[in-house]
């Protein structure tokens, strides 16, 4: 069930009834029963990939909560760990039900926090629905259980501020999914096809739009996510903080995109396989490992034919952080003799825009159908550079191109402002009259602009 289909418009309603009419301590069963209606929807065989996950999960964290050997509690998660992220292979050839790679995440992290004596006593039925959860359930956050359980003990009842901030991030998710992500796509698409006659103007642009395309639809997600889980009174972690304004990949990577996954690889993955604490080689291959690691998690699925653009994609960005990491010393050093250089904007603006070009172009291999079409498309925009200013006056621009760029300005603008200080703060602090008026106005942009086509998200595809 699609956050911007009319199904879920008439189930959000019922199940927000539902939860209300519940006495407080059953409420949770109420959340339990609509992820499941949520998940089955469209396909009730999804609900035995979710139990199935869920029953190892649980049951894992149970017996390592009461083990003690070393060797016995290490047998037990390893075995867990392998049906739970082992079976990502397997449930793509049998049909990859949506969501299921982003909850077997948090059923893996289940897992290791009992391991590791983090988990907090729970039920077994608390458990099931922090996996289940259906605002995050398809494309994340993926919320940790050492947060997220404590919540389920608290009396589940909505404050107000919560009820208008989340009915506010879910008409700003709308905005950022219907009329900006889906407006972009069309444009994106037909370059991406025929890359190898696709003009160099053309490329181009489709890159540029590919990238507002796959932030706004991915974030616009997450914001819908976050703000249906607050009308309910359980909040949800941040999980993008305006990822275009990042000074450098590692600030991309570490603190702005896609922040509970990065968290997930930081904690599960980089660390225990010895993070930055074992020197400079171990440090470059520790981050090589995760960032490899994730391009085989994407390899397969999505646009990826084989899944290779993908791999590619997750080296080059890899590649990024390696470069990251060995100029940090120097940026620093020129702070230290440059106070002035810190917060001097001319160089904050340039760091923005070179950040957010190889950030740009590592997405065409995130994108392309495969590793020759990146190349092809990397080429032709690469080595017809000089002739930009003669092509692009040239090139037929179209209502879509114009509409494209608008809605890439004002997001920019919007993302600009929020920088300093949240839009949602803002508003909380404006009169009514303006609240409602940019409510009104979101609404009529949706109305006349949005593309209601039933696009599924991207991020849903793995």
């Amino acid at each position: 069930m699609l956050f911007t289909s009319l199904g879920f418009l008439v189930f959000l309603p019922l199940a927000l009834a539902a939860f209300a009419a519940a006495p407080a301590r059953h409420r949770w069963w109420v959340l339990l029963l609509a992820s499941a209606v949520f998940y089955g929807y469209a396909r009730p065989a999804n609900l035995a990939y979710l139990a199935s996950v869920c029953v190892v999960a649980i049951v894992a964290a149970r017996a390592l909560q009461r083990l003690e050997g070393r060797a016995a509690r290490a047998w037990t998660l390893g075995i867990a760990l392998a049906l739970i992220l082992g079976s990502l292979p397997a449930a793509r050839l049998l049909g990859f039900p949506s969501g299921y790679s982003f909850y077997s995440f948090a059923a893996a992290a289940l897992a290791i926090d009992a391991f590791r004596r983090q988990l907090p006593a729970a039920p077994a039925g608390h458990e099931a629905l922090y996996l289940a959860w259906f605002p995050k359930l398809l494309a994340g956050p993926i919320e940790r259980a050492t947060t997220f359980l404590p919540r389920l003990r608290e009396a589940l009842r909505p404050t107000p501020e919560q009820v208008v901030l989340g009915s506010q991030l879910f008409l700003w998710g709308l905005v950022k999914k219907v009329l900006i992500a889906d407006n972009l796509a069309p444009v994106v698409d037909r370059a991406f096809n025929i890359a190898a006659y696709a003009s160099p103007v053309e490329l181009l642009v489709s890159v540029y739009f590919f990238a507002f395309q796959i932030y706004c639809d991915f974030s616009g997600y997450t914001d819908m996510a976050i703000g249906v889980s607050l009308l309910f009174g359980l909040p949800l972690m941040e999980n993008f903080r305006r990822p275009y304004l990042s000074r450098g990949p590692g600030e991309f990577w570490a603190e702005r995109w896609h922040i509970s996954l990065g968290r997930w690889f930081r904690d599960y993955l980089y660390i225990p396989l010895g993070g930055s604490r074992a020197g400079r080689v171990r440090t470059y291959l520790n981050l090589m490992i995760v960032f490899v690691a994730s391009g085989l998690w994407h390899a397969g699925l999505g646009y990826g034919t084989l899944g290779w653009t993908f791999v590619a994609w997750g080296v080059v960005n890899g590649l990024y952080l390696w470069g990251a990491v060995a100029t940090r010393p120097l940026w620093r050093a020129i702070g230290e003799r440059f106070p002035a250089l810190r917060d001097n904007g001319a160089l904050t603006l340039m760091r923005v825009l070179l950040t957010f070009h190889l950030i740009a172009a590592a997405w065409i291999l995130f994108r392309a159908k495969s590793l020759q079409d990146a190349w092809v498309i990397a080429r032709k925009i690469v080595m017809h550079a000089g002739e930009y200013p003669v092509l692009v006056p040239l090139y037929p621009f179209t209502a879509e191109h114009y509409t494209g760029f608008a809605l890439i300005a004002a997001l920019v603008a919007i993302e600009v402002i929020d920088e300093r200080r949240s839009i949602f703060q803002r508003l909380a602090a404006a009169p009514a009259a303006l609240r409602w008026g940019c409510a009104y106005a979101a609404v009529f942009a949706l109305l006349l602009f949005g593309r209601w086509q039933g696009r599924e998200f991207i991020y849903m595809q793995f």
